[in-house]
């Protein structure tokens, strides 16, 4: 099953068009998008009972946003390759990664501009994203899946000067500028993949591959990451967690390499879909 968000209403997706979930069942579903992972088993029973779906309309990426568009909590983790650890001059995690937030201002679809901030390094992170659709507290990693509405495409942009300035690193504003937190093209249930513990990610700029690899190098795998913080904090339906990124980034690189005004900034998952950022001075 695929779900969307095409221009602020709650779609199914099926054979590449969009069914409007609110007119479908007769408003038994509200359109909000993010409501949905309230009642999301609710919801996936009336998918897999329902018959004679309406035929759906074709649509433009650009009018996508963001499947969830509203967390109550957005969970984001760093060092999670070993790889981008030691690009980034660390050592691996032991225990569970460095974990910090992207603010819900930042979330916006797959298909967007992003303004540049002003003398800044602005970076990229391809990252899947996993949805919560079932509140995890205390969840152990054989049933973290169970939790988990589905996977989406994500981009931590990254602006490193803020950053990193300070006595003490700004990870979660250096990552919360407007436009910062791209994810789509659509949710994606775990169901739909052979292996949801192993996907490509990809990401070029202007056509350049610059960042590629598989979540099963994933050092906190999607199950490991909700046992990991579901011990701390309840994970609530709708949240969005933000695994981490692969080698690759422009901070890592020889010499460093910042988005310019301009750049075409493409993140892959596949058997998902892929994001589209186009940068502005």
């Amino acid at each position: 099953m695929r779900i969307a968000n095409l221009s602020g209403r709650l779609v199914l997706i099926a054979d590449g068009r969009a069914i409007d979930v609110e007119q479908a069942t007769g408003g038994r579903f509200s359109a909000d998008p993010q409501a949905v992972y309230d009642r999301w088993e609710e919801f996936r029973a009336w998918v897999a009972e329902a018959a004679d779906l309406p035929a759906g309309v074709a649509f433009e990426p650009a009018a996508l946003g963001s499947p969830v568009p509203a967390p109550r909590q957005v969970l984001a983790i760093g060092l999670n390759y070993r790889d981008h650890a030691s690009e980034s001059g660390f050592a691996s995690p032991s225990g569970l990664p460095p974990v910090f937030t992207k603010y819900v201002t930042s979330i916006t679809g797959p298909v967007s501009e992003v303004a540049l901030p002003p003398g800044g390094h602005t970076d990229w992170e391809v990252e899947l994203v996993a949805v919560i659709g079932a509140r995890a507290e205390g969840v152990s990693e054989d049933a973290a899946w169970e939790h988990v509405a589905g996977l989406a495409v994500g981009q931590d942009i990254s602006e490193r000067i803020t950053q990193l300035a300070g006595p003490a690193p700004q990870f979660s504003l250096g990552k919360s500028y407007p436009g910062f937190a791209p994810v789509g093209p659509w949710l994606v249930t775990p169901d739909e993949f052979e292996n949801p513990d192993d996907l490509e990610l990809r990401c070029t700029i202007n056509g350049e591959e610059v960042q590629k690899c598989r979540t099963r190098d994933l050092i906190f795998s999607v199950p490991a990451l909700i046992a990991g913080l579901s011990a701390v904090l309840p994970l609530l339906p709708g949240d969005a967690i933000f695994t981490g990124t692969p080698a690759g980034v422009g901070l890592g690189r020889d010499p460093q390499r910042w988005l310019a005004s301009g750049d075409v900034l493409v993140s892959t998952v596949a058997g998902i879909g892929e994001l589209r950022q186009t940068f502005t001075a």
